[in-house]
């Protein structure tokens, strides 16, 4: 017989009510890259390179590996004549240069939304402006922005006390732009912060922080005062992922990122009837379902989930894979 005092699947399991955020998880750019590595594999056969991982999951990385996927962090590691697929994050412009030099077969995964704020950064300085640009130093996407300009043509700003420390050549042709997976509140404080002390700053012309950011942070912010505690499914090196819990604890709600149902800790279930749950930009539906699942093994588990807000965008695939989609 089972000993009820060791055994917790033979004590009698109490109710846990799981509120689970919508939307979450992946993102449209999220999707179209993993896609675009799937297809490479489809149309060049294993195996095909892809630099840096194409999104940060390790999940994701570890399904592609299995279908031939080898992930490096520089060309130098590819081979002469292999395909090479480029992350989500974006790369400098060095990198592609490179890649025509040595006759790689390239495809460009990075997801549109950073190539527009690429694109931006390049239209600025072209109109002789200086650019502020807000993001987390040495993240891929803000390596892959600077890489768009030349040297010496924005400064990195990450904290509002950043702004009173920046030295510029021309407070009167300043413009900003921001990594596209930040805390809105946080950018925002840092934003009028640079308008205060730069008030003839140029903003962008839309938002960067992308859409599944914003999303994802307002339907935790949407499902937090219900909540006892919140897992935000995803990776440490995510940037979306680690600003979930940021936006929970600031609701001042008990917040842990796992990347796995196995990596929960039960002792952080203690005293909760309520738990909210989300996944990161980067993080598959599927880790959602497995961690409900292991949670059903030791509670009596009911779910209810909260839409605030309903994602329909998808983005288009690079020519010469689209027919193959």
């Amino acid at each position: 017989m089972a000993d009820p005092v060791t055994d917790p699947a033979a004590t009698p399991r109490r109710p846990l009510e799981l509120l689970i955020a919508a939307p979450r998880g992946f993102c449209a750019g999220v999707d179209r890259a993993i896609r675009i590595v799937e297809l490479a594999i489809e149309k060049h056969g294993a195996p095909v390179y892809v630099r840096h991982e194409i999104v940060h999951n390790k999940f994701v990385v570890d399904s592609l590996k299995a279908k031939g996927a080898v992930f490096v962090e520089e060309l130098t590691e590819v081979p002469d004549g292999a395909p090479v697929v480029f992350s989500a994050h974006g790369v400098p412009k060095s990198v592609p240069a490179e890649a025509q030099y040595r006759g790689l077969d390239y495809l460009d995964a990075t997801c549109p939304l950073v190539s527009k704020v690429h694109r931006q950064a390049e239209r600025l300085v072209e109109s002789g402006r200086h650019i502020l640009f807000i993001g987390h130093a040495g993240h891929p996407e803000v390596i892959g922005t600077f890489g768009q300009v030349p040297a010496g043509a924005m400064s990195l700003v990450e904290t509002v006390e950043d702004v009173d420390a920046l030295v510029v050549p021309d407070p009167q042709n300043l413009s900003f732009l921001t990594q596209t997976t930040l805390s809105v509140d946080d950018t925002a404080a840092i934003v009028a912060a640079i308008h205060r002390r730069f008030p003839a700053v140029q903003a962008p012309r839309g938002e960067d922080i992308c859409y599944a950011t914003s999303n994802r942070q307002a339907a935790v912010k949407a499902i937090a005062d219900a909540c006892d505690a919140v897992l935000v499914i995803g990776a440490p090196n995510s940037s979306n992922s680690v600003r979930l819990v940021e936006v929970a604890e600031r609701q001042g709600i008990r917040a842990a990122l796992i990347q796995r149902a196995a990596d929960l800790d039960w002792a952080f279930l203690d005293g909760v009837g309520t738990l909210g749950i989300t996944a990161g930009a980067s993080a598959p539906e599927l880790l959602v379902r497995e961690l409900v699942d292991r949670l059903a093994t030791r509670f009596d588990v009911t779910e209810r989930e909260e839409e605030t807000t309903r994602e329909t965008i998808a983005f288009k695939l690079p020519r010469g894979l689209d027919a193959a989609a």
